[in-house]
């Protein structure tokens, strides 16, 4: 598929953009919390047993997920009633005060377990703007692409997730240079979270420039919650099958991010910054997957390239580890991440945008956002269940088990699943390059 640099493109290119920008902050700021799970689990949940403050670190971490499906029906009406760029707005400003927590609060040895339950409360905040976040994203690139391209523009919503992956390690790289281990577990953690921060007034100014999508305004009714909440009840089959199909996205994809670091210092026991650079070369390679994924659902259809990437994951995720951990090294740490890495970029690549095919139009947003959210309730804690899986059972291998198993559950959501109905009509070329340029204001 052939992406003209034209005029309407130019500007569907500025749109997503400006509406990827929180989407960055919201997995960055995920992805720092799981590259200092040690640190930060020192320092509100101490413990005699370093795996038992760990642990909890990530079950904090994952406690946010859990707040993803409250934030995708409250949070996910009113974007579907009100629109997509306000919703776009709201979420980042609960995004922006989660962080501000997670940055400011004292350790559990200053102001004790008001320490826990502050750090608690911010991932709860961010978990619920997340919980409508992606979706709304992925709904408003949907909106904005014509039917032939959809796939590829949808993709810059993972995409800038793994930008955002990449910056995090970055500066995990950098950090570990100028830093040394008892620095960085005392307060250099907090230093990613407080440039996260600085980045927030820059992330306004652009979401606040959008323009409603056309797709929405030309909608001759919004529905409200009680029209949406009978929407979603008559069609939950879909939302179920739209939750088993993103359970392989989220398990891999926390499998090769925000567990990595830890995986490779704790289990592989590496050093830090060679987990860090496969983690950086991770995100670099999924920036790289996710579009031409997209780019090629476009041209041969979604499944096709679902169902072939979660036959690859049951059939190699669990050997790819077991390879790894039996002689562990950083060459083989990077291959098997690069491998999941492939595997990850190209399913979900296709998946997002078939995902907002598959949910009812006029609850697109709910629906998508709901689906998504519940599928995170179990992948979110894969760093979680990872640390235990390897504890309770003595095998490093283990987190492939749990891949394949999602990859299993994914392969049932996609043969059951079918688009709900012709996407809507694209806005014409003059309708879009007006509504996106700012020309017309929601």
């Amino acid at each position: 598929m052939t992406l003209l640099i034209t005029a309407e493109n130019r500007v569907r290119l500025k749109a997503t953009l400006q509406v990827a920008s929180g989407n960055f902050l919201e997995m960055y700021d995920f992805m720092v919390f799981g590259y200092y799970a040690a640190a930060i689990g020192k320092a509100f949940f101490p413990s005699g047993n370093p795996l038992v403050s760990l642990l909890a670190a990530f079950m904090a971490f994952g406690a946010g997920f859990l707040m993803r499906p409250l934030g995708a029906i409250v949070l996910g009406a009113y974007t579907d009633r009100i629109g997509r760029r306000k919703g776009l707005i709201l979420t980042l400003s609960l995004m922006s005060v989660g962080t501000l927590l997670l940055a400011i609060v004292p350790g559990y040895s200053r102001i004790g377990l008001l320490a826990p339950v502050l750090v608690l409360c911010g991932r709860l905040l961010q978990g619920l703007s997340a919980g409508v976040e992606l979706g709304s994203v992925s709904v408003y690139l949907s909106e904005m692409a014509t039917p032939a391209t959809r796939g590829f523009w949808v993709s810059w919503q993972s995409a800038s997730q793994q930008v955002a992956v990449i910056f995090a390690a970055f500066l995990g790289l950098t950090l570990n240079h100028f830093l040394d281990a008892s620095q960085i577990s005392a307060w250099g953690w907090r230093i990613p979270l407080l440039i996260g921060l600085s980045l927030v007034p820059l992330l306004f100014k652009l979401r606040a420039s959008l323009s409603e999508t056309a797709a929405f305004e030309a909608a001759p009714h919004h529905p409200d919650l009680a029209e949406i909440g009978s929407t979603l009840v008559r069609h939950f089959g879909i939302i179920i099958t739209g939750m088993m199909m993103v359970m392989m996205t989220t398990v891999c994809f926390y499998l090769i991010t925000a567990y990595t670091p830890t995986f490779g210092r704790s289990v592989l026991h590496l050093k830090v910054w060679q987990s860090m650079l496969v983690t950086v070369c991770v995100g670099v390679t999924n920036l790289i997957w996710l579009p031409l994924s997209g780019a090629l659902s476009d041209r041969i259809g979604r499944k096709p390239i679902m169902i072939a990437m979660t036959l690859l994951a049951i059939l190699t995720a669990y050997p790819a580890l077991i390879w790894l951990t039996t002689a562990p090294s950083f060459m083989r740490l990077l291959l098997v991440e690069l491998w999941l890495s492939f595997i990850f970029g190209s399913y979900n690549g296709a998946t997002v945008v078939y995902l907002t095919e598959v949910v009812p139009p006029r609850v697109r947003a709910t629906g998508f956002s709901l689906a998504y959210s519940l599928a995170t309730c179990l992948g979110g804690f894969t760093p979680a269940i990872a640390t235990a899986l390897i504890a309770y059972t003595g095998n490093k291998a283990a987190p492939g088990l749990w891949l394949s198993a999602a990859a299993v559950v994914a392969l049932i959501g996609i043969l059951c699943s079918r688009p709900f109905a012709a996407s809507p009509a694209p806005a014409s070329a003059v309708r879009v390059k007006a509504a996106l340029s700012g020309e017309h204001r929601g």
